[in-house]
C-alpha cells in the first residue's frame, strides 16, 4: 500500500519568505523546522510558520504538486495560501 504525502509551506510572517517542501508526516516535519533542525533554509530565515498544507494520496503525487507549486509565480502562491489561511496565521496546532 502506498503511503500518503503532503506539500507544505512555511514562512517567517504573512508575504514574508516562503519554503515549500513535501513529507510523509507533516506534524514531524513542520516540529523539526520550528526547533531548527529541519532545512537550512528554514533555518536561515527563521521559517517557522506553517500557513498551507495539502494532503495527497501517494507521496509521488505530493511531490509533483511540489515540483509545481515551485514552478509558479509568486504571486500565485500568495493566492493559494490566500484561499485557504487569509490570515496567514500558524496551522501547526490545528495538525494535533
Amino acid at each position: 500500500m502506498a503511503q500518503g504525502g503532503w506539500v507544505y509551506m512555511m514562512t517567517n510572517k504573512p508575504y514574508g519568505m516562503l519554503y515549500i517542501g513535501v513529507t510523509a508526516h507533516l506534524a514531524s516535519r513542520v516540529q523539526q523546522h520550528r526547533i531548527d533542525t529541519g532545512s537550512a533554509y528554514c533555518r536561515r530565515y527563521g521559517l517557522k510558520r506553517l500557513v498551507f498544507a495539502e494532503q495527497h494520496e501517494t507521496i509521488q503525487d505530493a511531490i509533483a504538486r511540489e515540483k509545481m507549486l515551485k514552478a509558479w509565480r509568486r504571486s500565485w502562491k500568495d493566492d493559494l495560501i490566500a484561499t485557504i489561511n487569509p490570515t496567514w496565521a500558524d496551522l501547526y496546532d490545528q495538525l494535533h
